[in-house]
Formats: C-alpha cells, sequence, structure tokens
C-alpha cells in the first residue's frame, strides 16, 4: 500500500516526483525517498517520517535537483521497521530501485544472493529485487531481458520501477497484483502506484495488468506480458483531484470496504502452503516447545478489534483445543488478572497505539508470553511484545473500520492454524482444507461486495428508523456486534447487537413494525435452524428482519424477512468475513443518506491514544 511515483521527460524530476508522493502520502507515511538520475549517476535522498523530513533534506543545493529522470516512494512497512535504511530506493550496483508488494520468496533469495557476495544494509524484502536486477545486468543483458529474468525469479505481489545508471533514458517497471498506471504526456512519462499523483500533470493514464513488465522512455512504452508484446490502451480520467485520491469513490471508507479481496490477500501471502497443508509465519519467536506449553489464551482489544477477538476465540478454541477468553483492555488493566507463564497473552490493535491495550500490555509482558495482532511496523505495540502478526492492510483513512477488521480475523485464523499445528490439535486434512478456503477469501469477498446496490435500496427503506437491533450466533454474534457498531458510529442511530439467543431475554420487548432488525445466519444445519427460530418471533411481533446470509434461496427464510441479502459460501470458519461485508455497505449507505460525515464521525479518533 506504498506510495510508487516516477518520471522521465524533460523537465526537473524532482519536484515532479515530491508533489506526486504529496498527493499519496495517505498510502503510506513511515520514510520517504528519491532517487533522481544526474551528471552520469543516481543521487539517493532518504528520510525517516513523513515526506516534509525528506523535503527538509533535500532543501539547498544537492545533488539531483536538475535531472529530469528519477523515482520517489512513501513507504508503509511490512518488512523491516521504519527507517532510513529500510527507506526506498533501495541501491544495488547500478540499480536504483521502489517497490510496493510483499516478495514471498525473499528469505531463500536473500540467502542465495549472499552466496554470491551481495551485501545488503537493509532489512526489506525489496532489495532483493535491485540485486536480482542488477545481477543480471552485469551478466550482459539488456534492460528489458533483465527485468524479465529477475521478475522470473521472484514469487508474491508487486509493482516496482527502477532505474540503470548505464541506460538512464528508460525507467523500467514491473506489476504483478498491485496496482501501477502510467501517464501519458507530450514528450514526458509518469509513474505512479495510484491516479492522483500524476492526475495534476495529465488526464491520459494506462493502466498495467498483471503479469505486465514494461520499458518507459520520455516518448514511448513497451508492454509485454508472458513473453508476448501486447498493447494497453491509453484512458482519459475524468475524476477531480479529490475524488481521485479515494480511488473514484465517495468516501474512504467505501473505498475500504471495496479493498478487502485485495489485502485480504496480501494477509495470508506467504504465509500458506497449499501442498504441505502448512502455515508458515516469519520471525515469530515462540518455540514448538513454549507453543506445546500454553494452557490458555487471552486476548485483549478495544473496539472493533475486540470484535475480532471474539471471532478469534472461536478459532483458538476449536483448532488448538486451548481455552480462550477475551477482555476489554480498559476493563483487564484496573482487574488483578490472574495468568502465569504458561498464559499466551494477545493483543490485537490496528494502529498499534491504543492506550488501554498498551496498559494492559505493561501489566503482564514481564510474565506471560505476549503476542499482537496489529497493521503498523514500529509502533509501540509492535515493539513491546515478543511476537508479532502484521495484517498488512495499508494505510485505513477512515475513522470507522472495515478492512482492518477482517484482515485481523484472518491474521488470528492463520495464527490458531499455526499453533494449532505445533500442538498437533488440527489435523493435516482439517488445515488443508481452510487453507484451500483461505486462498479462494479474496474472490468470494469481491463477489459479496456485489450485493453494493442491493443494499443501497434497503438503505432507502430504512435509514430514518431510530433503533436497529442487530442478531447473531456462534461466530457470527461478533458480526452482529461489530455491524451494530458500524451504523452507531457512522450514522449516529442507536443500534444494539445480541446474541440471537438471548433475544427473548429482553431486546424482544422492543419489537416492533418500527424496528428493524438485521441478522447475520451462516451456512451451519444447527446455527440456521436455531436462528430461524429466532426470527420466526421476530416477525410474529411485526418486526422488520434484513437477513445477511451465504444460505442461498431458502424458503422459510424468505417467508419470515422483509429483505434478503445472500453473500457466497466457502466455510463456517470464513463466513463471518463474508456476512461482514453487507453490514459494512448497509451501515454505509444509511450514513450517506441521513448526510453525517462517513470518514470523520463525530466525537471519535482513528487511534485512542489517551484514556
Amino acid at each position: 500500500m506504498c506510495g510508487i511515483v516516477g518520471y522521465i521527460g524533460n523537465q526537473s524530476a524532482l519536484e515532479i516526483i515530491l508533489s506526486g508522493l504529496q498527493r499519496l502520502e495517505y498510502r503510506g507515511y513511515d520514510s520517504a525517498g528519491v532517487a533522481i538520475y544526474e551528471d552520469d549517476q543516481i543521487h539517493v535522498h532518504r528520510a525517516l517520517g513523513k515526506l516534509i523530513e525528506l523535503r527538509k533534506k533535500l532543501d539547498g543545493d544537492v545533488p539531483g535537483k536538475k535531472g529530469s529522470v528519477g523515482i520517489g516512494h512513501t513507504r508503509w512497512a511490512t518488512h523491516g521497521k521504519p527507517s532510513e535504511n529500510n527507506a526506498h530506493p533501495h541501491s544495488a550496483g547500478r540499480v536504483s530501485l521502489i517497490h510496493n508488494g510483499i516478495v514471498e520468496n525473499y528469505i531463500e533469495l536473500r540467502e542465495e544472493l549472499k552466496g554470491d557476495g551481495c551485501v545488503f544494509s537493509s532489512e526489506t524484502d525489496t532489495e532483493i529485487a535491485a540485486h536480482l536486477f542488477n545481477r543480471a545486468l552485469g551478466t550482459g543483458l539488456a534492460p528489458f531481458e533483465a527485468l524479465k529474468d529477475t521478475c522470473g525469479r521472484l514469487r508474491g505481489s508487486y509493482a516496482f520501477l527502477a532505474i540503470d545508471s548505464d541506460n538512464p533514458d528508460r525507467i523500467m517497471v514491473a506489476k504483478n497484483a498491485t496496482p501501477i498506471v502510467i501517464g501519458v504526456g507530450e514528450g514526458e512519462m509518469f509513474i505512479a502506484s495510484d491516479i492522483p499523483a500524476i492526475l495534476g500533470a495529465t488526464r491520459k493514464v494506462i493502466i498495467l495488468e498483471d503479469g505486465d513488465i514494461a520499458e518507459l522512455s520520455a516518448d514511448g512504452i513497451r508492454v509485454e506480458n508472458d513473453g508476448k508484446e501486447v498493447k494497453r490502451p491509453v484512458e482519459t480520467v475524468t475524476w477531480d483531484p479529490v475524488t481521485a485520491q479515494k480511488g473514484g469513490y465517495k468516501h474512504f471508507m467505501l473505498k475500504e470496504i471495496h479493498e478487502q479481496a485485495l489485502v485480504l490477500a496480501e494477509t495470508f501471502r506467504g504465509r500458506l502452503n497449499i501442498q504441505d497443508k502448512s502455515v508458515f509465519l516469519e520471525g515469530m519467536n515462540l518455540t514448538d516447545e513454549e507453543v506445546s506449553q500454553i494452557d490458555r489464551v487471552v486476548f485483549v482489544a478495544c473496539g472493533t478489534s475486540w470484535h475480532a477477538c471474539l471471532v478469534a476465540k472461536f478459532y483458538f478454541e476449536s483448532l488448538t483445543g486451548i481455552p480462550c477468553e477475551v477482555d476489554y483492555a480498559s476493563e483487564f488493566r484496573y482487574r488483578t488478572p490472574v495468568y502465569s507463564d504458561k498464559t499466551l497473552f494477545i493483543c490485537v490493535s490496528q494502529s498499534g497505539e491504543t492506550a488501554d491495550t498498551l496498559a494492559a500490555i505493561e501489566l503482564v509482558r514481564e510474565h506471560a508470553k505476549t503476542l499482537a495482532i496489529c497493521n503498523v511496523l514500529g509502533s509501540s505495540i509492535a515493539r513491546r511484545v515478543g511476537d508479532v502478526v502484521f495484517t498488512h492492510a495499508g494505510p485505513e483513512i477512515s475513522v470507522a473500520s472495515t478492512k482492518a477488521f477482517t484482515t485481523q480475523i484472518v491474521s488470528a485464523l492463520v495464527l490458531a492454524l499455526w499453533i494449532g499445528e505445533r500442538r498437533d490439535a488440527v489435523s493435516a486434512e482439517k488445515r488443508g482444507e481452510i487453507i484451500s478456503q483461505l486462498v479462494h477469501l479474496p474472490a468470494a469477498i469481491d463477489e459479496a461486495v456485489k450485493v453494493e446496490e442491493q443494499v443501497k435500496e434497503i438503505a432507502k427503506k430504512f435509514h430514518q428508523a431510530s433503533d436497529f437491533l442487530y442478531l447473531g450466533r456462534g461466530s457470527c454474534y461478533p458480526v452482529a456486534l461489530e455491524g451494530a457498531l458500524k451504523l452507531k458510529e457512522i450514522s449516529y442511530i442507536h443500534a444494539e447487537g445480541y446474541p440471537a439467543g438471548e433475544m427473548k431475554h429482553g431486546p424482544i420487548a422492543l419489537i416492533d413494525e418500527h424496528m428493524p432488525v438485521v441478522v447475520a445466519l451462516q451456512n451451519s444445519p444447527l446455527l440456521f435452524e436455531k436462528t430461524l427460530s429466532n426470527l420466526r418471533e421476530v416477525h410474529a411481533r411485526a418486526g422488520r428482519i434484513i437477513a445477511v446470509t451465504d444460505v442461498k434461496g431458502n424458503a422459510e427464510l424468505a417467508e419470515v424477512c422483509e429483505e434478503v441479502i445472500e453473500v457466497p459460501y466457502l466455510s463456517e470458519e470464513l463466513s463471518p468475513l463474508l456476512l461482514t461485508v453487507p453490514m459494512q455497505l448497509l451501515a454505509y449507505y444509511v450514513a450517506v443518506l441521513n448526510g453525517t460525515d462517513v470518514d470523520l464521525p463525530r466525537n471519535l479518533a482513528k487511534s485512542v491514544t489517551v484514556e
């Protein structure tokens, strides 16, 4: 989710690149850097922190200000902590390179390159690509052939730009599962990871496709895919700059809902071995012996992350056989909790800076095993725990979490599989089933998003309601809680989430013809029938039921519900993820119709860093 910008033409590249990076800084702000070719060499400037820190370094008479070929990057760390050494561009010999994505096989490639005498100056996977490209050029290959050779060695998702000091009249580009767009000008070309970066310079763009490799000069582009030369059409962008930053969506929240298929793939990419039916988690300090001794897991979190922990509890108890409990960090820190060195304490936080969660860690980290599920490398929580599973969701701009929630759930599932495998608590067959289902999850999420138009019409019917009730059973009870929270946060409508079986113990008194009841029903023979029974009670009291389900065409459900939203089914384990998407969309469209500030709802902050 980093920001990439490149330029080749007849203007000074530096200011064009910095202006483009400024428009992309929402995609990453851990560090930034540029590489400019001038006076027969490549000049690299990098800085830790936001783009303003790089601009400070470039004040005055520094080399590179007059060059007309260059690349720039603003980073959201995935491999290697935020630091100047880990900032892009990375250089190797005659090559400077910037990259967005994850190189899955970087460990084996790093060892191979070290064996060839390569010296690494960073902790990143990106530097692998720079060394590979430099090595290929050193064998006498032309830049385009060297680029093909480099891409043939890489596994994973990547988009990278590279310049070669021996061939400064071109920029080399590769794209696989990570966006890259080319801006076409008069005698100049612009490259970026997102349209906003180049919109001020040109509205004519070429969108590269997966597997494309390209060579750009000031007046042309050569593209190949699978060894064959291809022509990508030039399109005209009509977005205004603000809309472009949001990818054409009206709000960041909607953009981030739609990004979930992409980021969920990033969450498990490189961690699943389909053939071996096993899970790999890089850099884990927990030994197999320590894993075997864990006798209890305690999850702590706040808000949406707490809901993700409730889903994680189901995964851990079924796949690891370890007793689990879930606690609010704000409550845990003021109790006298009981734990031992055999307790695994897992905190979950998008930002890694949540004050109550940090305080909970401080309470136990000297006495228990600690682990975090977190989105931000270098964050306070990531630095204070023994192990971290990063979600790779990229920056989440909207205050209301969407992709952070679903990537936390998938991270927890992968972690449960990893622990279950080491404790022999889950069979290889079961692991293989879940791994296969996870591989199909991004496509299923894309299908689930297609209910958007249906949800928009439902929102028109119900957006003036004063109260909503959300119901769910099993692992879909947390989905109901999260659905209610999303509606409260951004539409300011009162909503409650309840276990469906508890409805008759109080909430049923509220139900009448004015009360919308949103229910999550997963494809489970037992839980579906039990929840349907609860809905019949709602129907008998004239309640207006909106069902979100992965059961297709159920006549009994259609009979009692005013609206039925159907999403794809993969498995009971993955039902919570797919059923969440329509809940997010419903909250979004109700808020839009009510005219609230969707991305910046009143009284809320993205990261609660004070008590």
